[in-house]
């Protein structure tokens, strides 16, 4: 029986339309606005809390996470931040994943998210039961998995990666003369094999958001703007990626905006961003990647729809009733410390700041 058999559906492992929320970003007058954040900035203090935002959340979340004395990052920098400050209580404003790591990180803090339902088409198209089926199909091959999974799925990985580290630790572990196994994204998965040209198997997992840039399209508004360097998210599709004059982790596509000789940027990952590369290159123009458009076909639009689920309101509701709070099963986040404790030990090892240059 081919693993195929086995695993129904395995080869195509992306999220029906039908189950990805409408994209719903909040809409808030001037007044409801500096009424929320003064309540919000009022009970970080009086709650020994700390704000962090993910570069895809909200503007607004992400300068209240800066003015707080909070960070804005990628999922496992958001972590190593928790983890580093004094503070007791962790707000995360991002995906249910992030808040997971966050926890399991951070176990003794009490970690809170504005909303548990907020998750990730990756975790959502990589269940934990139906991984470990596919990971039993493949004893020989060492375990490695993308930041965006549920610790249940990291439990059963035997690294965690970031995109900005993946390929010198699957390197690496091709040179020991390992095997690997891959999940969630076939996209990564399929550009860290074009890149290491290492053997590898890959769940068919894919971004809602950065599955809909196209390359037909992509081509045609480069001609538009013949003097705008694009920068690309390694989630795309390889007719997107290939166009790409950087391709790289949201950090390294932030850093791009401030090293590269040009005044136009087009971007492929998820609009949210926008916000640091405006502060980081004020006087530069940032256009979005052509999607599949804004008719019915669009799930994302560029923007993560459980990203959008972060907002004003629910943060200032999380804070004062200490809702949503991220709880682990003390199992399975002894199992998921183990690969990520992995990959913070090869970055120190490798002497990088590992979480100036990954993403999730």
């Amino acid at each position: 029986m081919n693993i195929a058999q086995q695993i129904p559906g395995l080869f195509d492992r992306r999220i029906p339309k039908s189950k990805v929320p409408e994209t719903r970003s909040e809409v808030l007058d001037s007044e409801e606005r500096a009424l929320l954040i003064e309540r919000i900035t009022y009970q970080l203090k009086v709650q020994d809390a700390v704000l962090v935002a993910h570069y895809y959340t909200d503007p607004d979340l992400q300068m209240l996470a800066e003015e707080t004395g909070g960070h804005v990052s990628d999922s496992l920098d958001m972590a190593r931040f928790g983890h580093e400050t004094s503070a007791t209580t962790v707000v995360v404003a991002g995906v249910r994943f992030m808040g997971e790591t966050a926890k399991i990180l951070n176990p003794e803090k009490r970690v809170l998210m504005p909303d548990l339902e907020a998750t990730c088409s990756l975790d959502l198209g990589c269940p934990a039961d139906e991984f470990n089926d596919f990971c039993n199909a493949h004893p020989d091959r060492t375990v490695v998995v993308y930041a965006n999974t549920s610790a249940a799925v990291k439990a059963r990985a035997d690294w965690v990666v970031t995109s900005g580290i993946a390929a010198d630790i699957i390197r690496f572990l091709a040179n020991r003369g390992e095997k690997i196994l891959w999940a969630p994204d076939k996209y990564l998965g399929q550009y860290l094999q074009s890149e290491t040209g290492v053997d590898m198997v890959l769940w068919q997992g894919a971004c809602v958001v950065h599955e809909e840039f196209k390359g037909k399209e992509l081509m045609a508004m480069r001609a538009e703007y013949p003097d705008a360097k694009v920068l690309v998210h390694p989630e795309s599709p390889p007719s997107v990626v290939s166009q790409a004059d950087v391709v790289g982790s949201t950090t390294a596509l932030i850093n791009a905006v401030k090293t590269f000789d040009a005044d136009q940027f087009i971007v492929a990952t998820d609009k949210g961003i926008f916000y640091k590369m405006q502060k980081a290159a004020p006087d530069k123009l940032f256009l979005e990647a052509p999607t599949s458009g804004r008719s019915a076909t669009c799930k994302s639009c560029a923007h993560c729809p459980w990203m959008a689920m972060n907002g004003l309101r629910k943060l200032a509701d999380v804070l004062e009733t200490g809702a949503n709070e991220i709880i682990l099963d003390a199992a399975i986040r002894s199992k998921a410390i183990v690969p990520i404790t992995r990959l913070l030990d090869f970055a120190a090892a490798r002497d990088t700041v590992v979480f100036g240059n990954n993403d999730a």
